[in-house]
């Protein structure tokens, strides 16, 4: 039986939205129509894609003589190198479930063209196969992000519920402020309800077992103006502690991966191989990474943290018999 025109035009729009190559001789077969029908089919789409263009932005069905067949194209769509490096940083970051992860990649995958995604799913199949999240306490790191953005979006007090890195169960009475991706986690960043309201508190999201949201409101001066584009370049790991300017020696070859690291670092003076660099640096992360460079690194500024990483170091030799 003939399909009405209303409802074929809607089935092969919405095929050429998952990428279907349009061939007018399979349509007019599949339908039971002839391929006049179908040429006209075509043309109406071409002409509501062309007359909508504020709603459908630049899209157009374009014919390849080559294939013979017509092919959507949008502006707007996702290009299929975007989308394979959109995958390889999620799959990365371990931040998602391999659930969450998975639905992300099929979604993503459906605006890849029919010819790229056999390609595609070749070049993650593995990686997606051996994935390994990192461990969430919460049910969803997805859904708990959004109703956090929706807390902070309506200025509303909520209480969570989460556990600390040592494993220590703890509640706290917050004011949201904002959510950030960092380091393989994403963060939640809040002011206390009570106690120093200008100290900015930073919890793992996905160690946020429960949030209980509260009617009462709070106002733009009761939760600090934050700049999360500055805490990103000056914190590490997302450790409190105070802001502070620090200069270290750093000897070797990789100085591009200390100033990439470090996105407040700058070169103040270089001797040979042996260079000079300032930065300006939130909380106590830092002295892990600093650390972690070994003997390529020596802090030299200011006095008090010099002090610090020296005491630090002892302690680090005590557990050597050095």
């Amino acid at each position: 039986m003939e399909s009405t025109k209303h409802d074929r035009l809607l089935e092969i729009f919405f095929r050429s939205l998952r990428g279907e190559d349009l061939s007018v001789q399979r349509l007019a077969k599949e339908y039971g129509v002839s391929t006049k029908s179908i040429g006209r089919d075509i043309n109406d789409l071409k002409s509501f894609l062309a007359d909508h263009r504020h709603l459908v932005g630049n899209t157009e069905l374009n014919y390849s003589s080559q294939d013979k067949c017509y092919r959507l194209h949008m502006d707007e769509f996702l290009t299929n190198q975007e989308i394979f490096a959109l995958l390889e940083v999620m799959i990365g970051a371990r931040a998602f479930s391999k659930e969450e992860l998975l639905t992300l990649a099929n979604k993503l995958k459906r605006f890849t063209t029919v010819q790229d995604r056999p390609m595609l799913n070749d070049l993650i199949r593995k990686e997606l196969y051996h994935y390994t999240e990192i461990k969430h306490d919460c049910i969803s790191v997805q859904e708990t992000l959004w109703k956090l953005a929706k807390c902070i979006t309506e200025k509303r007090e909520i209480t969570i519920e989460y556990y600390r890195a040592d494993r220590a169960w703890k509640t706290n009475r917050i004011r949201p402020a904002s959510v950030m991706f960092t380091d393989n986690f994403f963060y939640l960043i809040a002011f206390n309800t009570e106690g120093d309201p200008d100290k900015p508190l930073y919890f793992r999201v996905d160690r946020i077992k429960y949030i209980t949201e509260h009617r009462k409101k709070f106002t733009q001066a009761e939760a600090p103006d934050f700049d999360e584009g500055l805490l990103r370049q000056r914190s590490l790991f997302m450790w409190p502690g105070k802001l502070r300017t620090i200069q270290f020696e750093f000897t070797g070859s990789a100085i591009q991966a200390v100033l990439d690291k470090l996105p407040t670092a700058k070169i103040i003076e270089r001797k040979g191989r042996t260079y000079t660099l300032e930065a300006d640096v939130y909380g106590d992360g830092i002295k892990m990474w600093l650390l972690s460079q070994g003997r390529r690194i020596k802090v030299t500024a200011p006095e008090d943290f010099v002090e610090e990483m020296r005491q630090e170091i002892l302690r680090m030799s005590a557990n050597y018999s050095v």
